[in-house]
């Protein structure tokens, strides 16, 4: 039990360095242009194009283009393996505190087996069941948002030599 505890004081290990500042800039500029896409859009469709999950997977595919969580396998089929989970949940039990955890859970758990794991589509099932979402959303802004996420991110990561994006599709 000592040591159970012991291991939540750390490792010890030294915090990660701060990215150099162009790093930074980049990384602000493209969630800037991403969300601004996205915002945009939804305006001009009169339809919303944007959850709150977005700005989190914006955090990763610019910031961190070269993480596995930021590819575009995770990215689209994360938020569209995360939002079904929810809505199938919905549909069969109705919002309640088991369904919405069995959600996220089976989220997770198919996330990893079909190797998309995107932690920001995490919170996909408890959007879908704290807005009472319909199938709609599975299609507009779920899939149609991260396709969108993508495309900008292939345009934006790669305007620069020292950033390449993706790292693979499939």
């Amino acid at each position: 039990m000592k040591h159970y505890f012991a291991k939540m004081r750390g490792q010890g290990d030294a915090l990660p360095p701060t990215p150099k500042l162009a790093h930074i800039a980049w990384s602000f500029t493209g969630g800037l242009i991403a969300i601004a896409v996205l915002a945009y859009l939804a305006l001009q469709q009169h339809q919303s194009l944007i959850m709150a999950s977005f700005g989190a997977s914006c955090v990763l595919i610019f910031g961190f283009p070269d993480s596995p969580f930021s590819q575009p396998r995770n990215v689209i089929g994360g938020h569209f393996i995360a939002t079904l989970s929810g809505l199938l949940y919905m549909t069969f039990f109705g919002v309640t505190w088991w369904s919405m955890a069995l959600a996220l859970a089976t989220a997770i758990a198919l996330m990893q087996i079909t190797k998309t794991v995107h932690p920001p589509a995490g919170s996909n099932p408890l959007i879908v069941m704290l807005i009472g979402a319909g199938w709609p959303f599975l299609m507009t802004p779920s899939l149609l948002g991260a396709v969108i996420l993508v495309v900008v991110a292939l345009i934006f990561n790669n305007l620069i030599s020292d950033r390449s994006y993706p790292r693979y599709w499939v």
